[in-house]
């Protein structure tokens, strides 16, 4: 077994969103801060991103829309039609790393030089749609590593996880007629983006294989939870899939400014070591982390501490207890 890597870059500091953004780069400052001061530190596989090929965004994008943030990045600092998504000069390069970076952990996980990966990247990407930027998000990077593990690999059965405060609309209607794509997402409802609701289960020949949690305000732990311990491993074991993807947000989480869930850090730990163990039984450990949301600064860096340290368990070389003792 070869480990958990970290799909990280310095470039990723470089999307300047503004000076009261919550999509800011301080989100990946204090990610690194934590990580490079935590005792699991030296059992992570740092991995430098790359850009990703316009062939590759283009299993995703529109060419009409990648070939028109290009041009308006190069403009640069100013919002999207969304009002919502700001971008500067540096933006297209940044977002085309944040892409190519999960495609090099889709590469490095099926090359088996590493077990299974968290990609620290932004912008983020589960809201934006085929030909449109949305929710601070420009380039879609779970369905761009999804895609490229079914170039790439020939990977039949993907199943992804999004466990953000918002619904992944993108990943939704990217996929909603796939049936070789399972998406279930668990998130605020009602509440941006206004999608997600029940009674959205894909369409065409995707029709049952997307699933939607939309919970209440205020839900815990216990909520999410049981969700993941007794609804989500019979859809995970009945789909078999050949990967599995975390749309990792950690804007529900109970701190955090964004959002309005209760979810603990603690919660979070067990939610990966519940997909962890799922990942096992299914797909040998074939396990993809992709940083959505999150935006409460010490509590993001101390959810994705958590995060990594189970991720890291399914490796043969167990760490020292002495580490175990200090995480959830």
């Amino acid at each position: 077994m070869n480990g958990t890597g970290l799909i990280t870059s310095p470039i990723y500091l470089k999307h300047f969103t503004g000076k009261s953004h919550p999509e800011s780069s301080d989100r990946l400052k204090f990610i690194t801060k934590r990580l490079n001061s935590s005792k699991i530190w030296k059992n992570i596989k740092e991995i430098n991103s790359r850009p990703a090929t316009f062939d590759e965004l283009v299993t995703v994008h529109s060419e009409s829309y990648l070939k028109e943030i290009e041009m308006k990045c190069k403009i640069g600092n100013f919002s999207l039609e969304d009002r919502d998504t700001a971008i500067c000069k540096d933006s297209y390069t940044v977002a085309s790393h944040a892409a190519g970076g999960v495609i090099k952990a889709v590469e490095m996980i099926f090359e088996q030089k590493i077990n299974n990966a968290f990609c620290a990247v932004r912008p983020p990407g589960h809201h934006a749609e085929i030909d449109s930027a949305m929710g601070f998000c420009i380039f879609n990077n779970v369905a761009i590593a999804a895609k490229a593990a079914q170039r790439k690999f020939d990977v039949e059965r993907i199943f992804i996880l999004d466990w953000d405060v918002h619904h992944g609309n993108g990943i939704q209607h990217i996929f909603e007629y796939d049936p070789t794509v399972y998406y279930v997402s668990l998130h605020q409802y009602p509440f941006y983006p206004g999608t997600g609701g029940r009674d959205e289960k894909g369409k065409g020949d995707g029709l049952g294989t997307t699933k939607n949690f939309p919970l209440s305000a205020g839900s815990g732990d216990q909520v999410y939870l049981d969700i993941l311990s007794y609804v989500i491993p019979d859809i995970v074991t009945s789909f078999n899939p050949d990967l599995i993807i975390l749309s990792a947000g950690f804007d529900a989480h109970k701190h955090d400014p964004l959002g309005n869930m209760d979810v603990s850090t603690e919660c979070f730990a067990k939610m990966t070591e519940i997909i962890v163990d799922l990942a096992i039984d299914t797909c040998k450990g074939k396990l993809l982390s992709i940083l959505e949301g999150g935006y409460n600064l010490s509590s993001l860096a101390e959810s994705v501490d958590a995060h990594l340290m189970k991720l890291m368990e399914i490796t043969n070389e167990r760490l020292p207890e002495e580490i175990y003792s200090n995480y959830p």
